[in-house]
């Protein structure tokens, strides 16, 4: 019998990293046996989902209250399982709030922890490092800045670049017509993304869908796409799409082919505007929480912008509108200033350059896969 890892990747982004990162283990060694609180992605790649991570994929002080009770199930599925399967190894995936908890037991029942992708320590609430210190054997992060930061805290570290340098690839434009589904001609296209999870896309999409009526207007030949991430099903958005008369065409995974085929993207706040910066793809970001989630977090954050693609670059290459600036009228503007302006799209697409290359290089999922084969014990292949 093989050895067992349990994984938790608590949102759409983690489920993607978390089935690459199976792939690669399960290459060098097929023995392994995987359980999982996750997605489609870990699903796919056969991992044994013990629960879906749309189910507690929420963010906010308030949000979380209101699904508390779903979390809590999940938190008590996540340490019955490491109490009965005994897991070799845990490898938790972003999710911090949560994960640490689960952390916590993995240490005092004697299993490895190994931490994939950072919490934004960096960015608000440094204090979690001392919890990682007690209770995660490896930290295993994407930013060369995070392996710093780590190291000055005393954090077992490493650094093994961006997995969507792996992931997220373009292709030659006159593919992505066919894919999509589209006639891209004539089209202008503009992708409306709000988000992995539910109550994001509660919040934004009306807003931006609101917007878009105002941009089909001033503009004949905008078309714009709805890219639905995986935690996100197509009959959730359907009641948010119903009397809208808008040029409007709803995609599922094709995401990346999507953000591509764009001449803008209006984004939430999130590891999609990294996927957008390693595209070349220009775009708006938005962020809305309720608004004590927010005066909580705001106090708390140490950061000038919210947005990935601009922490990394260091400026603002992404206008970001936040909280009370997320209105239609806000996102209008943001956009028009972008559209009708070349100059600015060269630049932007010029600093989403200088991101990309600041992620790394290929092969994150094989460097973070030989990281847990050593937490387990076994020689890489």
């Amino acid at each position: 019998m093989g050895k067992r890892v349990f994984i938790i990747a608590g949102e759409a982004s983690g489920d993607v990293h978390g089935a690459n990162l199976v792939k690669a283990m399960a290459a060098q060694d097929p023995s392994l046996s995987f359980q999982a609180v996750g997605g489609r992605g870990l699903r796919a790649v056969g991992v044994r989902l013990l629960w879906d991570a749309a189910d507690v994929a929420v963010v906010g002080v308030l949000e979380v209250a209101r699904h508390l009770a779903v979390i809590t199930r999940a938190f008590h599925l996540a340490v019955r399982t490491l109490r009965t399967w005994e897991p070799h190894l845990l490898i938790l995936i972003d999710y911090p709030d949560f994960n640490l908890l689960v952390a916590r037991r993995a240490k005092r029942l004697g299993i490895p922890v190994m931490y994939y992708i950072s919490p934004q320590v960096w960015a608000w609430r440094s204090g979690r490092t001392k919890t990682i210190r007690r209770c995660v054997d490896r930290m295993v992060v994407l930013f060369p800045f995070e392996e710093t930061l780590y190291r000055e805290a005393d954090v077992p570290v490493s650094c093994v670049g961006h997995p969507f340098l792996d992931t997220v690839t373009a292709r030659d434009r006159g593919e992505l017509g066919p894919r999509l589904g589209l006639s891209l001609g004539g089209h202008l296209l503009i992708g409306l993304l709000p988000g992995s999870r539910q109550n994001e896309v509660r919040v934004l999409l009306p807003v931006m869908l609101e917007a878009a009526a105002t941009l089909a207007r001033r503009m004949p030949r905008a078309h714009f796409l709805l890219p639905l991430a995986s935690t996100v099903k197509a009959e959730q958005v359907r009641p948010l799409l119903q009397g809208r008369n808008l040029p409007l065409t709803v995609v599922e995974g094709r995401t990346h082919e999507a953000i591509q085929a764009c001449e803008l993207i209006v984004a939430a706040s999130g590891s999609v505007t990294l996927e957008a910066a390693i595209l070349g793809t220009p775009l708006v970001i938005v962020y809305k929480v309720h608004r004590l989630s927010y005066e909580i977090g705001r106090r708390l954050i140490r950061v000038k912008h919210i947005g990935l693609v601009n922490l990394v670059a260091g400026e603002t290459v992404a206008p970001e509108l936040i909280q009370d600036q997320v209105t239609a009228e806000g996102i209008v503007e943001e956009v028009m200033g972008i559209l009708e302006d070349s100059g600015r799209r060269a630049w932007i697409r010029g600093k989403l350059e200088e991101v990309r290359r600041r992620l790394g290089s290929p092969g994150a999922s094989v460097r973070a896969a030989e990281i847990a084969l050593s937490l387990l014990g076994r020689p890489k292949a």
